[in-house]
Parts: structure tokens; C-alpha cells; sequence
């Protein structure tokens, strides 16, 4: 396992480079001009202006000079600075990436779970009322758009009905808890704040839904297909012959082999989320990586960008490396060499 890690991270390198390039072209190769973006019309019309910020951000110098000093900087964790904020965009990443995880991780673990359970119960009673129903579910949960269901729930849920607290992160007048890892939920936790932390956690309702309506229509598929595959395998029907319970048969004999692409799909869906927020986390005015993404590629901070698609793309990595090791966890045959 350790030979297998560090293969794997040194195979990584090359992609995280490949990834580095890939922003740092279309960043700097955008038909926009990026000075007319950040100066404005009439600030374009003086000279010294214009030479200035382009000497500020080494935007004359030539191309491949610019990349080399970008990944210079980045073997020192320096990924520059902000044209928007002026602030260094790693501080910047360290305040919205936190709110991301935090969203992310509890839509990822209730899809898993609703996910998987749904998918089960559809493969044991397959072709009765449960199974249409489940796969009612999560037909609804892939084909209904994120923006519509956000809004949607927005306007029924808060305006409506008065059932959950304004867009926001916090109430106004609750005061966030000193940061330790950035997460609202935890931190408040760790300091023993639970006023805080059930604040923080109403308003994190509405949009962890959203997004966990999403991913639980896709795990309910892969999960039902999975274990429609494993319930015909052969040692299950030997379980079954030998007189194992059925509940057994199912959990411990079908399940964790099944479990194989299902890892895979909320691997998948977790690197989705933590990158592809936009929408929910404007809509609740969450101040998240997909906002702040958002908000620099909208104003061409190409500092800011190419430090969120390097986050982004260290973040698949990592989790696809977590991928593999759970396949070993889940089942102990598959080795790697």
C-alpha cells in the first residue's frame, strides 16, 4: 500500500502541473482585455496608467516568462495576489473554501445515506410499488435543476412558510466562533458554542438539501444496478441456500461488494460539490469557493482563478487517492501492487 501511495502521488505531479497550465493559458488567453476589465474606459486612456498595471501583474513580459514565474511562486505556496482585493488569494481561498466543505461534506454523507438505502431496498423488492417509488425519487432528484429547486425552496420554505432563517451563513447578531479550522459547525462545536452552532446548522438546511437531492438520485441508481448485479452471484445464493438470514445476505455478503462504484459515484460527487456550488451558494448568499470563483472569473482576476482551479484540481486528486484506498477497506481482495 505505501509502494501504491507514493506511485500514485508521484503520478499526480505531472496532472497538478498539466492543471497549472491548462488555468494559466486560458486565464491569460481570454479574448477580454484585462486592463480595459480592471481600469475601466477612461483610466485605459492614460498611458503611464495602462504600463503600470501591466508591469504590476507582469502582463508585459512575454508568456511562457509569466508561467515560469507563476510556478515559482507556487513551489513557495505563494499563489499570488488578488487584482480585485489586492489581499494574497491564498488568504482569500482559506476563508471561502472552509464554507464549501462544510456544505459539501454534509450533502455528500446524507446523498450517501438516503442514497444507499433507497438503492437497497429498490434491488431487494425489485419490480414491486418500492422499487417505482425509489426510482421515482431519484429520477426527480437528477432531472429537477439546482437553481429551480433553490429558489423554489426559498420562496416556499423561508418567504412562505417562515419554516428556516434568511439566506446567510448566520443570523444577524450571532456572533461566529473563533476560527480554528473555519467551519462554522465545528468550530462552534469544539468551543462548546451550540446556540452558534444550531444557527449555523438552520441555515445550512435549505441549501445542504439541494444539493443532497442531486446526489441521492444518482447513488440510488448506481446502488439499485450494483446490487441487482450481486444479489445473482453465486456465493449469495450459496448464503442463501446455507440458511443465512436474509437481512445478512444483504448486508454482509451483497452490500460492501456493491459497494465498489457506489464509492466511486460519491468520490465523484464530492469533488463535484466542493467545485461546482455556484448557484446554491449565491442563492443562500453563502460565502463559499463556488461564489468566490464566480465573482473573480466575472471581474477576470486571473490570480484569483487560476488559485481556485489549482485548489480544485489538488481536491480531485486527493479524493480519487481516497477512492482507491476505500476500495481496499470495503474489499480486502483487490491489491495493489
Amino acid at each position: 500500500m505505501a509502494v501504491f501511495l507514493f506511485r500514485r502521488i508521484l503520478v499526480s505531479i505531472p496532472t497538478l502541473i498539466g492543471i497549472s497550465l491548462i488555468t494559466f493559458l486560458v486565464s491569460h488567453l481570454l479574448p477580454a482585455d484585462l486592463v480595459l476589465v480592471n481600469l475601466g474606459d477612461r483610466a485605459t486612456r492614460n498611458p503611464e496608467l495602462v504600463s503600470a498595471f501591466r508591469a504590476r501583474w507582469g502582463l508585459d513580459q512575454p508568456l511562457l516568462v509569466q508561467y515560469l514565474v507563476y510556478v515559482e511562486n507556487l513551489a513557495r505556496g505563494n499563489l499570488g495576489t488578488s487584482i480585485a482585493t489586492n489581499r494574497p488569494v491564498l488568504t482569500e481561498l482559506a476563508l471561502s473554501l472552509p464554507m464549501t466543505i462544510e456544505l459539501a461534506t454534509l450533502a455528500t454523507l446524507i446523498a450517501l445515506v438516503l442514497g444507499i438505502a433507497l438503492g437497497v431496498v429498490a434491488a431487494v423488492r425489485r419490480d414491486t410499488l418500492v422499487d417505482a417509488a425509489a426510482r421515482a425519487v431519484s429520477l426527480v432528484g437528477v432531472a429537477v435543476p439546482t437553481f429551480w429547486f433553490a429558489i423554489l425552496l426559498v420562496t416556499l420554505v423561508y418567504f412562505r412558510l417562515g419554516w428556516a432563517p434568511p439566506p446567510g451563513r448566520l443570523t444577524a447578531g450571532v456572533v461566529p466562533p473563533a476560527p480554528i479550522t473555519g467551519m462554522y459547525l465545528v468550530d462552534s462545536a469544539l468551543r462548546g458554542q451550540w446556540t452558534v452552532w444550531r444557527d449555523t446548522l438552520a441555515h445550512l438546511m435549505l441549501p445542504v438539501l439541494v444539493l443532497a437531492t442531486v446526489g441521492v438520485g444518482y447513488v440510488t441508481r448506481i446502488t439499485r444496478a450494483s446490487m441487482l448485479e450481486v444479489l445473482h452471484q453465486d456465493y449469495v445464493r450459496t448464503a442463501r441456500a446455507k440458511g443465512v438470514a436474509p437481512f445478512a445476505v444483504v448486508i454482509r455478503h451483497a452490500l460492501r461488494n456493491a459497494l465498489i462504484p457506489v464509492i466511486t459515484v460519491g468520490g465523484t460527487l464530492y469533488a463535484q460539490l466542493m467545485s461546482g456550488t455556484v448557484m446554491t451558494e449565491t442563492i443562500f448568499s453563502l460565502p463559499g469557493l463556488g461564489r468566490y470563483a464566480f465573482s473573480s472569473a466575472a471581474s477576470l482576476d486571473f490570480p484569483a482563478v487560476m488559485g481556485v482551479a489549482l485548489i480544485v484540481g489538488i481536491l480531485y486528486v486527493a479524493i480519487n487517492l481516497i477512492v482507491d484506498i476505500l476500495y481496499v477497506w470495503i474489499n480486502p481482495r483487490i491489491q495493489y501492487e
